[in-house]
This record gives structure tokens, C-alpha cells and sequence, in this order.
């Protein structure tokens, strides 16, 4: 007789320490991945694995070196390649029993290039290979698992991204030169099983690393002409045979070389590109310098008399004192062959700043193109000044003279402090004597020269009666409103220049401007454009009161 039992009553049970486990439960258990370095996971999938009961139960080996158990679940296990692992098979062991989990290649991390192998601190390298692993790990580096790394000459570096082929680290500035390799940390369960021994690291191989000093280049960008400067270390104590640096392919003068300064001008023909610097017989890229073009937008204004403050506006005007040697463009004022022209004749430069420049319309001036003018140079096949000094021209419009004429005055007679009203044309702007006629101080103060005050001559818009200066009341293009001079009907001047009878004289408008001298330099003495509008009285009017000068305080006893 043939007895069906049901599929249920099958089942063997098999049991062990008090607990039974269905042998039919179990299935072929699967490796994720095959293949590792030490410290990475590895997953053991599969069924019939149950549930977790402690390290002396439940164990893993790597070619029987025990593994770290990260998770164990009915169908998972998840644990750390032990660092003292061996290519070989993957066992599973649950109490008694043990399940073949599959064969397991252990690889180690080799570098196969570093780029690029010669750096400045604060900069990345990327390491190129195979078997990095494919992450860093936790970004804690206290973990009891320990975090892979990135030595370079004993110092750890953090890595900023993490591949199986390649790694990408920053240097940080307190690295020095020596040999680079990467850390795999792995941490090994302890005898009895449980967590965990000290990390340990699986070290590539070494690759040597070439720190160089750093070097700041200042600036970055401006036109042709600029003063360039390299800060850093190791240059040389001074310029060597083929010794340079160039811009965009093109070498420029070199105006001071120390081994922790070079000072060089952007070359007439300079092109947007690479800055290399070259000493000691080797090419260094320092940094890209982008090539301005000046560009002027407008001048304000297009039509002025002499003395007129002309103003340009636009764009990449550059520096304008910064063809010396020096490496800051305030401690020698050289302004080389920077310069602004008003019909062919050199203007007085007040200001120049890259996006504006101020010029006095000079003495000698001519209705005509205003041009700007940058200089630069080209060295000779040495790198000695100078194969060529050229200049950038920059058109800026056309600017017209004005030549001031005086058509009316009224009234031809007035007591003190009254006001007389002057009228014509092209009398341009007021200048204050608050802004000093002494061009030259700014230079000189520069170059510590002890000689610098102001004299007495500051104005360069005035009004005269009979040679007294009036205080200017208002003043347009075309109208003047000047107070008579208080008092001076008693006279003026000094011990044998003394002019006591100045009630009648000529009254004068005057506007004052200077000229560059002939080797560039500023400036001739001042020069006068003069219009008189013709006799002028002052009348006995506005006096003071005849008990002024009994007393020593006037101004308590008088009616002003």
C-alpha cells in the first residue's frame, strides 16, 4: 500500500541548541561583488539564513579569517572585507552549520599616475588607477571602521571625490613634497567576534609628489602697459639667462627680478592667455591674464574755455603711474608715456582711474580730436628694455575750444560789498581756490619731499577790481555776479607797493591754465586768458561809521 503524505510532513528538522532550523529553508546563497579590497561591504544574498542571534552563532569568513557582521537579516548578510583576508571562499557559518557563499578575489589599490605630479599647495591633483574602492567611507573620521585616505609625505589629505579609478584630492597649504599613496582602513572583528580591533590601513603603492611654492600674480587683467607682479619664493636673486615671463606667448620687460619679487610690464603685442613664468630652466603657467582694450564712452563736456576740468569716461583706462620698477605703483609715480592729448597739445592730468580720467584743458590748447595715450614696451631677444616703446591710442571724441568774451557789465558804479553783474559768453566753469593750483604736490609727496606747500597763487578763476580779487557770488557760462571788495578804498599792498587811492580801476575777468613742459613733465607757470569790461568806481558807500576806529572792538560799535 502506497501512503501520500503531505509535502509538510516532509520536512526533516534538524536542531541545535534547542532550536530547530527547516533544512529545506536554506538556497544557493549569492556573492555582491565577487571581487574587493579590504575594508569594502560585501552582500551575501540568499535564504534560510535566519535571524541574528550573536557573534559566537552567527560568523563569516574570508578565506577563514573571521569578518566584521555589519547586518544579518533572513535573506542578507552585509559585512567588511577583514583587512588580513585572502583570495578564497566565502563561508557562512551558523552555529553548526555552514553554507558555501562562493569564491571571493581580494585586489589591492595601485596607483598608475598622479596629474599633474608637480603642484602648488592649495591646488588638486587627481589620482589615476584602479581598486580604490568606491568611496572614502563616512565623512567621520572617528568611525570604528576608520576612513579610506590619501597620504602625501606623511600628511593626510581629504579627498573631494572618490572612485574606483580615480581620486581627486586638494593640497593643503602645510604639505611639503614626498611620496603619495592611498589608505584602505579595515576593522577586524576580535577573537571572540565581537568589535572591534584597531583600524588598519591597506597601503597602495608610493608615487612621488613635487610641491612647488606658490605664486600670486597681480593683477589678473588690464590693458597693454600694466604693471604685472609676481609674488613668491625661489625665483632667483636676480634675472638669469632666459629667465622671463610672458602673456599669451609674449614676453614683457622685466623692470625688477628678486627671488621673492619680479616686476614686469604687460608688452605692447601681449595676447589674452597663459602667464609663464620661466626661471631656473624650467616653464611655469602662473596664472591666465586677460588683455583689456580701452573704450571711452564720453567727454563732458564736448565744448570749454581753459582751465575747464575735462572729464572722459569709458573703461580699461589702466593705472595711471605704474611704468617704475617698483611693485606698488604709489612708491616711484611713474607715469612713462600715459598721457591725454586735446588737439595735439598734452593735457594737465588731475585724476586717472580705470573707468575715468580728469584733465585740465592746458593753456595752449587747440579745438581738436582728444586722444588717450598708454605707453608700453617690447624687450629685445635678451629680455633687456626695449626692442620697441610703443603707445595704444584711444580716441575719445572731439573736444572745442571756447574763447571767453565779455559782452556788458552793470552797474559801472557801486559802494562796498554791493553786487556788479558781468555778461558774455563762454566764461565756462567756477573754480574753487579750495582745489590747489600746486600740481606737482601729489608727486612730490610721493618721493617724501620735504619742500611740498601751497603758495599763494591757487585761483584760477577770478575777478579784479583794479587788481583787488572779488568774492564771487555766482558764475554760469555766461553771467558773472561778483561782490565789490570790502574796504579796499584804503588801500593795499606793503611797505613801498602800497596803492592807497583804488576807488577807480579796470574790471577784469580772468581764467587760468597751465602747459605740460617739453619732456612730459608738468607744468610752466600759470598762464592767463584776461578780459577786462572796462573802468569800474567804487563809491564811498557801505563805510563804516565814524566812531570805528575809537574803539579796539569795531564790531561792537558799527552798523555792518
Amino acid at each position: 500500500m502506497n501512503i501520500h503524505l503531505p509535502a509538510c510532513c516532509m520536512v526533516l528538522l534538524l536542531s541545535w541548541g534547542g532550536e530547530a532550523i527547516a533544512a529545506g529553508a536554506s538556497s544557493k546563497l549569492e556573492l555582491h561583488p565577487q571581487t574587493g579590497v579590504p575594508g569594502s561591504t560585501v552582500s551575501i544574498v540568499g535564504k534560510g539564513l535566519g535571524a541574528f542571534k550573536s557573534v559566537q552563532v552567527n560568523r563569516v569568513t574570508f578565506g577563514g579569517v573571521p569578518a566584521l557582521i555589519q547586518r544579518w537579516d533572513p535573506d542578507v548578510i552585509e559585512v567588511k572585507v577583514p583587512s588580513k583576508a585572502a583570495t578564497g571562499p566565502v563561508v557562512v557559518s551558523i552555529g553548526k552549520k555552514t553554507l558555501q557563499a562562493g569564491s571571493f578575489t581580494l585586489v589591492y589599490p595601485k596607483i598608475t599616475s598622479i596629474q599633474p605630479a608637480e603642484i602648488e599647495p592649495g591646488h588638486s591633483v587627481e589620482i589615476l588607477g584602479e581598486h580604490f574602492g568606491l568611496t572614502a567611507g563616512p565623512r567621520d573620521p572617528n568611525t570604528m571602521f576608520g576612513v579610506n585616505d590619501v597620504v602625501v609625505g606623511g600628511l593626510v589629505v581629504r579627498p573631494r571625490r572618490w572612485k574606483d579609478d580615480r581620486i581627486e584630492v586638494e593640497i593643503p597649504a602645510n604639505a611639503t613634497s614626498g611620496d603619495m599613496a592611498i589608505r584602505l582602513a579595515s576593522s577586524d572583528p576580535l577573537p571572540d567576534g565581537s568589535c572591534c580591533t584597531p583600524v588598519e590601513h591597506t597601503v597602495s603603492n608610493r608615487v612621488a609628489l613635487t610641491l612647488i611654492p606658490s605664486v600670486r600674480v597681480d593683477p589678473l587683467k588690464g590693458p597693454v602697459g600694466t604693471k604685472v607682479v609676481l609674488f613668491g619664493k625661489e625665483f632667483g636673486a636676480s634675472q638669469g639667462q632666459g629667465d622671463s615671463v610672458s602673456f599669451g606667448g609674449h614676453a614683457g620687460v622685466i623692470a625688477q627680478w628678486t627671488d621673492t619679487t619680479i616686476v614686469t610690464h604687460l608688452p605692447v603685442d601681449a595676447e589674452t592667455g597663459p602667464v609663464v613664468l620661466r626661471a631656473n630652466g624650467r616653464d611655469r603657467t602662473v596664472g591666465t591674464f586677460t588683455v583689456h582694450i580701452p573704450k571711452v564712452s564720453e567727454i563732458v563736456p564736448p565744448a570749454a574755455p581753459i582751465g575747464t576740468l575735462l572729464k572722459i569716461k569709458g573703461e580699461n583706462f589702466g593705472i595711471y603711474s605704474e611704468s617704475g620698477d617698483s611693485p606698488f605703483a604709489f612708491a616711484d609715480f611713474n607715469t612713462g608715456e600715459n598721457r591725454v592729448e586735446i588737439g595735439g597739445v598734452p593735457a594737465v592730468i588731475y585724476r586717472w582711474q580705470n573707468d575715468r580720467i580728469d584733465v585740465w584743458v592746458p593753456y595752449s590748447a587747440k579745438s581738436g580730436p582728444v586722444t588717450v595715450y598708454r605707453g608700453a614696451t617690447k624687450p629685445n631677444a635678451d629680455g633687456s628694455c626695449c626692442a620697441t616703446k610703443g603707445v595704444l591710442t584711444t580716441p575719445a571724441g572731439t573736444f572745442t575750444l571756447v574763447t571767453p568774451s565779455i559782452e556788458s557789465y552793470a552797474p559801472k558804479s557801486a559802494g562796498l560789498d554791493e553786487l556788479v553783474t558781468i555778461k558774455g559768453a563762454g566764461f565756462g566753469t567756477f573754480l574753487m581756490t579750495a582745489e590747489h593750483a600746486y600740481l606737482g604736490i601729489n608727486q612730490k609727496a610721493y618721493k617724501r619731499r620735504e619742500d611740498v606747500e601751497l603758495n599763494e597763487n591757487v585761483s584760477r578763476t577770478e575777478v579784479l577790481f583794479n587788481g583787488i580779487a572779488a568774492q564771487v557770488v555766482s558764475w554760469t557760462d555766461n553771467e558773472i555776479v561778483a561782490r565789490v571788495p570790502h574796504r579796499n578804498l584804503y588801500g593795499v599792498g606793503k611797505k613801498g607797493e602800497f596803492f592807497d587811492n583804488l576807488s577807480k580801476g579796470p574790471l577784469v575777468v580772468r581764467r587760468g591754465s597751465w602747459d605740460m613742459l617739453p619732456d612730459g613733465t608738468c607744468c610752466t607757470p600759470k598762464k592767463w586768458i584776461t578780459l577786462e569790461a572796462g573802468t569800474f568806481t567804487i563809491e564811498a558807500k557801505g563805510m563804516p561809521d565814524p566812531t570805528y576806529f575809537e574803539s579796539i572792538h569795531p564790531e561792537d560799535h558799527t552798523s555792518q
